[in-house]
């Protein structure tokens, strides 16, 4: 069996950051549901790549798997999504940053970081896809 099909159509790997293994788990289950009920033949595909806990395990993840985006909390113990993503486009600027959070009034704080979008918990789901496509 070939992948001759799959090699036409873009895949974005994706790194998914947030200390609630709950929310990770959300992502992960819309992210997938989406790959499975999309039938555009020409639509990118997305792989999740990883996932991490904190900021400091997802600068860690960036570093060995390169993902396209990271999907990042804005406020963890430890190293938070802000620092994390300030690290991530300073070392890697290529990789799109995507602050997922239920804290409205990181926004600033989250475009200040480098945060390529910032988006609320909570969201549509579509939203959150076309985000992470962008």
């Amino acid at each position: 069996m070939t992948h001759h099909g799959l090699d036409s159509l873009q895949t974005k790997r994706i790194l998914i950051c947030d200390d609630e293994p709950r929310a990770r788990q959300a992502l992960k289950a819309l992210l997938l549901t989406r790959e499975v009920t999309c039938q555009d033949e020409s639509s990118s595909r997305i792989y999740v790549a990883g996932e991490a806990r904190d900021g400091n395990e997802a600068v860690q993840l960036v570093k060995t798997i390169l993902p396209e985006v990271v999907v990042i909390d804005a406020l963890m113990p430890g190293m938070d999504g802000l620092e994390a993503t300030r690290l991530i486009k300073k070392n890697w600027p290529q990789v799109r940053v995507v602050m997922l959070t239920m804290h409205p009034d990181q926004r600033a704080a989250a475009l200040n970081a480098g945060a390529d979008a910032f988006l609320l918990k909570g969201c549509q789901g579509e939203t959150l896809i076309e985000t992470i496509l962008g």
